[in-house]
């Protein structure tokens, strides 16, 4: 039997906002929250993105702390965020 996905509006918000980041880019936590229209829910992004059911769709791997540091990927993967944010960036460059 399949897992149903049941994510509130806000969470479905914040992942459409999520597919908007260009391939190879990264944006803020604090981008998104503001592009979501709640530029106070930054730690709310951060939840929903970790409830991200579609994570080789929705790129949550390119939204990152305001300082440029990486945060979490799905709540605790930070080196596979690492990795897969090096790989988009040496596709870019023609070196994958």
């Amino acid at each position: 039997m399949k897992k149903q996905t049941k994510l509130t509006n806000f969470q479905w918000q914040v992942l459409k906002v999520t597919l908007k980041i260009p391939f190879g880019q990264t944006r803020s936590y604090q981008w998104v929250a503001a592009q979501t229209g709640r530029p106070k829910a930054v730690r709310a992004i951060g939840q929903a993105l970790k409830n991200n059911p579609f994570p080789v769709l929705i790129p949550c791997h390119r939204v990152v702390k305001s300082d440029g540091s990486l945060g979490g990927y799905l709540g605790k993967f930070t080196g596979r965020k690492k990795m897969l944010l090096e790989l988009e960036k040496n596709i870019l460059k023609g070196n994958a």
